[in-house]
């Protein structure tokens, strides 16, 4: 019985919606659905092993964060990137940020060792990963600790929204070695600015940091996206 139940509760219609939605998620932002690529809900269905009601359920809330939009009645596509809107998302995340930082250098000392041990530990002192995925993640990490660091739920709320909808982005700027380098570098000279309430320093330093990121939405080409999916994907 209890087999049975356990069973049920995964083929349940929102959870499969749920299980879809991710699976559709994760092979856009690892570049397996290219900006432009057209599919329909019959070749998804097929692919997950589910009917088509909850691919479409999953495809509506994708449609919803601006992911994919509707081709034909029975067709979708992933919608190609709107750098204007992703300029304006790169500007708050600057606001954000810069905040954050402000608020954390007005910290005692003390206190803001303490908060951002853990990315002084990994930024720092331990070694480098070489892994490009690895350190896109952790760089997402970096910079979504710093904000919750200085104590705004609020604040910190918002830019994780923000951070998930540049994400598809940001993974294209760590595709080459020296921007992995470079993100370790200037990731330490922020904190390094931030423990010693060098504010107007690691503000300096985090807005270039973010604008050098920001440059690169500037040069993505079809190119860029194709050998993206060259280095974000296991062949089979």
């Amino acid at each position: 019985m209890q087999g049975s139940s356990q069973k049920s509760s995964k083929d349940r219609p929102e959870v499969l919606a749920d299980r879809v939605y991710h699976a559709l998620k994760n092979d856009i932002f690892d570049f397996r659905l290219m900006p432009g690529d057209r599919f329909s809900e019959s070749e998804i269905a097929t692919r997950m092993a589910v009917s088509r009601t909850p691919v479409r359920q999953a495809l509506f809330r994708l449609e919803r964060e601006g992911y994919v939009e509707v081709w034909n009645r029975l067709g979708w596509q992933v919608r190609q990137f709107d750098f204007a809107y992703f300029e304006e998302l790169y500007d708050l995340r600057t606001v954000l940020e810069c905040e954050a930082v402000k608020r954390l250098c007005r910290l005692p000392a003390r206190q803001c060792s303490e908060l951002l041990d853990r990315l002084t530990r990994f930024w720092i002192d331990e070694p480098r990963l070489a892994d490009f995925i690895a350190v896109s993640l952790h760089d997402e990490t970096f910079h979504m600790a710093l904000v919750s660091a200085a104590g705004n739920e609020e604040m910190a709320r918002i830019h994780s929204e923000l951070t998930e909808k540049i994400r598809i982005i940001r993974r294209l700027d760590f595709t080459r070695e020296d921007r992995v380098d470079a993100t370790y570098n200037e990731h330490a000279q922020i904190l390094n600015a931030v423990l010693h309430q060098q504010s107007e320093e690691a503000q300096r330093i985090l807005t270039d940091h973010i604008a050098v990121s920001r440059a690169e939405v500037r040069k993505i080409t079809l190119h860029m996206l194709q050998q993206a999916r060259l280095h974000t994907v296991s062949p089979t």
